[in-house]
């Protein structure tokens, strides 16, 4: 069995991130979505209501699971879970710098565990959650952000914009 791991903070989802997941199901015949929790890391939305959104966002995808791991490497993971593959997203070349680097760090670490890289299409290349934050709030903001993300995330961004929470 192919199993492959993409594991990032997703908060929140964006369209990338479902176009890499898209992907990765078909490449493999299990995928797991680890959502890493870092305690130093301040996050917008909780690790629970993250979870929430990529299940919602990916309950057409029947070979993919989501779940959580925290203050371990990565390629750790992937071991502890049976996978051979990690998958990395590159948009730009401060990605590919930096995942090259990882990827013989990984290899030093589990020989066994490749890693894969996809590079999305121009049109969601430039998509990253940071981004979509920081286009919350000005007038006009929803019809910006809408094309970033799928809707079980803009509807979550929508209640916490209409609760007054700051992102």
């Amino acid at each position: 069995m192919r199993r492959g791991v993409y594991a990032g903070s997703f908060d929140p989802v964006t369209n990338g991130h479902l176009w890499m997941l898209e992907h990765g199901v078909r490449m493999f015949d299990e995928m797991i979505v680890a959502i890493g929790e870092n305690p130093d890391k301040k996050y917008t939305f909780s690790v629970e209501e993250r979870v929430a959104m990529l299940r919602e966002t990916t309950a057409h995808l029947r070979n993919l699971r989501v779940e959580t791991f925290q203050n371990r490497f990565l390629v750790d993971y992937a071991r502890e879970q049976n996978a051979d593959f990690i998958l990395r997203g590159i948009r730009e070349a401060a990605d590919y710098e930096f995942e090259r680097k990882m990827r013989y760090v990984n290899a030093d670490l589990a020989p066994h565990v490749d890693t894969v890289f996809l590079m999305p299409p121009r049109e969601i290349a430039e998509i990253s959650s940071t981004m979509v934050k920081g286009l919350v709030g000005p007038d006009g903001w929803e019809m910006v952000v809408g094309k970033y993300v799928p809707e079980p995330v803009f509807r979550r961004l929508l209640a916490w914009r209409a609760s007054g929470t700051e992102i």
